[in-house]
């Protein structure tokens, strides 16, 4: 007769086996990518790129659908409850796995235990403009000025990585400048324009049309290196700052989900973003792309984490008080 530790053993095999069938059949029904922001800014579009570039490959459609609120909060905790399968993909960007625990005293979701990374988007480089009669002539004369006058400065959002990564230049360059947050970067262009903000720190998706038209000048960038779209225009640490900051995206998954679906979707992500069309794209707005793997990536987060996450608390900013 078979005992109960045989039969135990034949059900896990058994479970195995299903286990093993189910993923070799994924995916067997359509997708969902969330975006926890509204349709037409940067994480949208590149969620629809991206998504009509591996929906074929997968053979199946990936649904694009945008929960928008608190923050990517409500999106978040949405992926962060679905079920592990690969059947749910969250993009993800700074304030999602990085920001958001340094910014709220209690969040719905873990990023470092709940999700689990899969691809890379791209970093997108930072530039402080003013408008073309700016008397700064250079970055040097923008501080040397703010100290008899703070400058305004425009950012898309309360916490984005444009308002934080201008508290580290503050920090690291002696500039003194006052916060104007907007709700988008290209409202906060258009009023740069209008001469009611002094100065705007922008990313490059947004601000390269207004760079390249000459209707802005850039006076520096926070990149690692200088953007190959605007080569003249030097870098923070060029300047002898040491202040580098990015926005960046990437694609998350729920944690759980299984090795070999993670691994699928990485590769067929590295092939969308590297398609001609997508790499075009990220040419064209000089966005940093690097066809990095779940671990690669992971590891990535786990850096920037170490160096915002600090800084924001000790900035004392937060978002639920």
């Amino acid at each position: 007769m078979i005992g109960r530790r045989g039969i135990l053993a034949g059900m896990a095999a058994l479970a195995a086996a299903s286990d093993a069938r189910a993923q070799a059949a994924w995916p067997e029904r359509p997708l969902r990518w969330i975006v926890g922001y509204p349709p037409g800014g940067a994480s949208d579009a590149f969620a629809r790129l991206i998504a009509a570039q591996m929906g074929p490959r997968l053979g199946q459609t990936v649904v694009v659908e945008n929960r928008p609120g608190g923050g990517a909060v409500l999106a978040s905790e949405l992926v962060a409850r679905a079920g592990a399968d690969g059947y749910t993909w969250m993009h993800v960007d700074n304030g999602i796995l990085t920001y958001n625990p340094a910014l709220y005293t209690r969040l719905p979701y873990d990023p470092d235990r709940d999700f689990s990374g899969v691809g890379f988007i791209g970093r997108f480089p930072l530039f402080v403009v003013v408008r073309p009669n700016d008397p700064a002539g250079d970055f040097a004369a923008l501080v040397a000025a703010s100290r008899s006058r703070a400058p305004t400065y425009g950012t898309p959002a309360v916490a984005s990585p444009h308002h934080l990564a201008m508290d580290l230049v503050k920090r690291r360059t002696g500039l003194a400048a006052e916060h104007v947050p907007y709700r988008g970067g290209p409202a906060a262009m258009q009023d740069l324009l209008a001469g009611n903000v002094d100065t705007v720190v922008i990313d490059t998706a947004t601000g390269t049309p207004f760079i390249r038209d000459g209707r802005v000048r850039a006076l520096c960038v926070m990149s690692e290196a200088r953007s190959a779209l605007f080569p003249n225009v030097p870098t923070l640490r060029e300047l002898g700052h040491d202040a580098v900051a990015y926005g960046w995206q990437g694609m998350s998954v729920p944690a759980g989900t299984p090795a070999p679906v993670i691994t699928r979707l990485a590769e067929e992500m590295v092939r969308a973003m590297t398609s001609a069309d997508i790499a075009r794209r990220l040419a064209d707005l000089g966005i940093e792309y690097q066809p990095w793997t779940p671990a690669q990536f992971n590891a990535f987060v786990a850096q920037e984490n170490a160096v915002w996450r600090p800084l924001i608390r000790d900035l004392g900013i937060r978002l639920d008080s």
